[in-house]
């Protein structure tokens, strides 16, 4: 083998390897922002989290996604929630929308237009089991927020009702907020006319009441 030829081999393997890792190192630098971007939370929730009378970025799920862009960069939050939506709703459309967001996280808020309709409570608990064991089926964690009902609607079922949330709570070992309208539920003024739906100045109250269950989900 010559000097030249053994010079241009040298040079040849060396612009193979530099062409290479000029290939490699875009998709390699990427890679974490692209797997930032794709962790989402998704909120399945009823008319409470779908910003009822208000500008959707007032709602506390859009303060929530405000924070979680400060202080976990790199999350999204999916809104799924639909005013009026019941458990069976949710349990429905779950698998469509775990499809379709890809979550990493699913918070669950549904169950108050149960109570309200009186509907059975074996029939909301069954729907709540469902979605949950769907969400941690697809591989999400899962935070579930409870409901209570005003004692006009007797002693038993607004236990049995608070408990059902409590139950599989336990049962699927997740994250857990008993109630989300605790910070607020004795302030008539944190309610807009119909007694049942926070107004735009309760929001924050409601962001910072679900955020300690939410944030260590996030990590």
């Amino acid at each position: 083998m010559t000097p030249a030829y053994a010079a241009w081999r040298t040079w040849v393997q060396w612009m193979a390897t530099a062409l290479l890792l000029a290939t490699m190192l875009p998709a390699l630098a990427a890679k974490p922002e692209e797997s930032a971007r794709s962790r989402t939370v998704l909120v399945m929730g009823d008319s409470l989290s779908a910003a009822y009378r208000l500008p959707t970025s007032q709602g506390w799920v859009a303060l929530t996604e405000d924070r979680i862009q400060q202080q976990a960069p790199g999350w999204r939050v999916v809104n799924a929630s639909v005013s009026g939506e019941t458990t069976a709703g949710g349990k429905s459309r779950i698998a469509r929308e775990l499809k379709r967001a890809k979550p990493d996280v699913v918070v669950i808020e549904l169950g108050a237009n149960d109570g309200l309709r009186g509907l059975p409570l074996a029939q909301t608990r069954a729907n709540l089991d469902a979605m949950v064991t769907a969400a941690k089926g697809a591989g999400a964690r899962v935070l579930l927020i409870g409901m209570r009902l005003p004692p006009n609607f007797g002693g038993a079922y607004t236990k049995g009702f608070e408990e059902n949330f409590r139950a599989v709570a336990k049962k699927h070992d997740v994250a857990f907020v008993p109630f989300l309208l605790e910070p607020i539920m004795l302030d008539r003024s944190a309610f807009q006319r119909d007694n049942l739906h926070p107004t735009a100045a309760a929001q924050p109250k409601l962001r910072d009441h679900v955020w300690p269950k939410l944030a260590p989900l996030l990590r």
